[in-house]
């Protein structure tokens, strides 16, 4: 939620539409950003399982490295800092491999990787 230092009173009309409107984008934006966030984690479960089926390893580097290559371009044409891009595609990639541990550590124990498959997905987990 977003505070104003002006009273309600002292900001132009025109300004305060326009600052709901693009307001309102970034909430737009930030849900679909969730939405393809979860997406995304749905796909790397099934590679997590699949990993974990044929005893791979949880980690990739070389496809981490290609990954962080191609996403600090796309970075770069969209005009987004690559370094932030890299941070954050870092981060995921963390959260990613923490995941594909956990299916290994439950396959290894006995229990089967599809058990998870409706589990959700957590940075803070």
């Amino acid at each position: 939620m977003t505070t104003s230092n002006a009273a309600d009173g002292d900001v132009d009309p025109a300004v305060r539409e326009e600052l709901t409107r693009l307001r309102d984008s970034i909430d737009n934006i930030d849900a679909a950003v969730i939405y393809m966030l979860a997406e995304r984690f749905k796909c790397t479960q099934q590679v997590g399982r699949l990993k974990a089926e044929h005893r791979l390893p949880p980690a990739d580097p070389a496809r981490e490295a290609r990954q962080i290559a191609r996403l600090r371009a796309l970075a770069g044409d969209a005009r987004l800092d690559p370094a932030f891009a890299e941070k954050f595609l870092n981060f995921i990639v963390a959260e990613v491999i923490r995941h594909h541990e956990r299916i290994a550590d439950d396959a290894a124990n006995g229990a089967t990787p599809s058990a998870n498959r409706s589990r959700s997905f957590s940075a803070g987990e």
